[in-house]
């Protein structure tokens, strides 16, 4: 029988943020040893860094260019032309079967999956009115209860978790992807999504995790050489900075990412139930595990939060496959540096199952010998967009508002503190990243290119922004 597959998707966790990536400060001692079991991908990226265009590239194994969507359109429903990875999964026999967070529409499309137990995070404003993990909540007693926290969805301002643990939807995402495993068809293969909402805010890890960082020192986010005065940063970036996410002094900003790096640690010690599942069902041996992230989260780096950008901290993303026990892979507990991405994966995982890839897709697999060159990087079509081209050591980002153009050494300087744009001696090396970027260029991009050369928009002022959602704050659920 061919191979099961677990594949473990989190939710806005960066790729640095392992211990086994270099990150001494946060605890992800379970995800550390699948990346000594497996192969880790340190070059791994989130050509568009926000859920929803994130999720289809993943899921289709296509470009934006391809799936349609670099704006993250919550109302645009998955381009039926374009197979998913649980529809051809589905096709070769398998029980393909997703819980927690899909981020598509219409909310309950299974997208190619025999079934979906779904936590959409209470987006209520999209049409539905419960989904299963507010059910869930209601047969425990706690009707409309999961936000009465107070903090905000896309805010950093944090709190202990306010409901018992077993009403925490990390606790949840466990349990039912468990449930689900043993409830199997053993005569066929399965390939399980497990999709945990965290660490994306609120905010809110369980207590017993938010102490174990007590005594642990966390450093203040990078502020790079270019991001210090605000005022001179790209349009793009001093618009995101208006929409205040909360975080004003140095205490409050220290809590917020101990309570993030908290919320890491609870999903990290959850996903041993899977393993522990897996193994008890005697089908450890013959499962693929796959664990990664939509895109990463800044955590105030640069002066920045949450994701939508180019920088390393938010669009760079762990990802590590552990490949069955009789897979022929043999470079376990290898790190492996080629530029990667998220439409990869269905390709990967196709061919490590011995599957036919769909013509559509246009990633690739990471254990074949041909590396991609570079990766294109793109985000946004209105005064926010940026553009991003990632090859050898370098990263090249435009902002086409104000025509800003930003080049670092991302091998020497992983936090992107110096930007060498103006640096005389990288003018060729720049100019040849340029003619790559402008040749990934299409559509509306079209307005910032003249005569081969960009020339992006007027720069502008970014106006007094007075959020009264608070950031698509929810409220009661009665």
């Amino acid at each position: 029988m061919k191979p099961n597959v677990l594949f473990i998707m989190v939710d806005q966790w960066g790729s640095n943020l392992l211990r086994e990536a270099g990150n001494n400060s946060i605890l992800t001692p379970t995800i550390d040893r699948l990346a000594r079991m497996g192969v880790r991908f340190s070059n791994a990226y989130s050509a568009c860094p926000t859920c929803i265009p994130a999720r289809r590239a993943l899921m289709t194994g296509t470009s934006a260019k391809t799936h349609g969507d670099r704006n993250f359109n919550e109302t645009l429903e998955m381009n039926k032309k374009l197979p998913t990875m649980a529809e051809v999964f589905s096709d070769n026999g398998y029980q393909t079967f997703g819980v927690g967070k899909f981020h598509v529409y219409p909310q309950r499309d299974r997208i190619g999956f025999d079934e979906i137990i779904l936590n959409e995070e209470q987006r209520h404003h999209l049409g539905m009115i419960k989904d299963d993990y507010e059910i869930y909540l209601s047969d425990l007693g706690f009707n409309g209860e999961e936000l009465t926290h107070g903090m905000g969805n896309n805010m950093y301002e944090t709190r202990p978790w306010h409901l018992p643990e077993k009403a925490h939807p990390t606790y949840w995402t466990t349990k039912q992807m468990c449930r689900t495993i043993k409830r199997r068809d053993k005569r066929k293969p399965g390939f399980w999504f497990c999709s945990y909402n965290a660490p994306h805010p609120p905010v809110t890890p369980i207590s017993e995790y938010l102490k174990m960082y007590d005594d642990i020192d966390i450093n203040l986010p990078k502020i790079g050489e270019w991001a210090r005065d605000i005022k001179k940063m790209p349009h793009a970036l001093r618009k995101i900075i208006k929409r205040d996410f909360g975080m004003k002094s140095d205490i409050e900003i220290k809590n917020a990412i101990k309570a993030f790096y908290a919320q890491c640690t609870y999903v990290d010690h959850q996903i041993r139930l899977l393993l522990g599942t897996l193994r008890e069902e005697g089908i450890l041996d013959d499962t693929i595990i796959v664990f990664t992230s939509d895109h990463g989260d800044m955590l105030g780096n640069h002066n920045l939060w949450a994701k939508g950008v180019m920088y390393e901290s938010a669009n760079k993303i762990p990802l590590i496959i552990v490949p069955s026990k009789k897979d022929k892979i043999n470079n376990f507990g290898k790190v492996d540096n080629r530029l990667s991405e998220l439409r990869d994966l269905m390709p990967t995982l196709l061919d490590m199952c011995n599957l036919n890839i769909p013509k559509t897709v246009e990633g690739d697999s990471l254990f074949s010998i041909d590396k991609r060159e570079y990766l294109y990087g793109e985000h946004y079509e209105d005064e926010r967009a940026s553009r991003m081209v990632r090859k050898s050591d370098y990263k090249l980002i435009y902002y086409p508002v104000g025509n800003v153009m930003q080049f670092f050494n991302v091998k020497e300087d992983e936090f992107e503190n110096i930007d060498l744009a103006n640096d005389d001696y990288y003018k060729e090396l720049i100019d040849k990243y340029t003619k790559l970027l402008i040749n990934n260029m299409y559509g509306t991009d079209e307005r910032y290119i003249s005569n081969g050369k960009l020339v992006g928009l007027p720069d502008k002022k970014v106006e007094k922004l007075i959020d009264r959602g608070f950031l698509a704050q929810r409220g009661w659920r009665i």
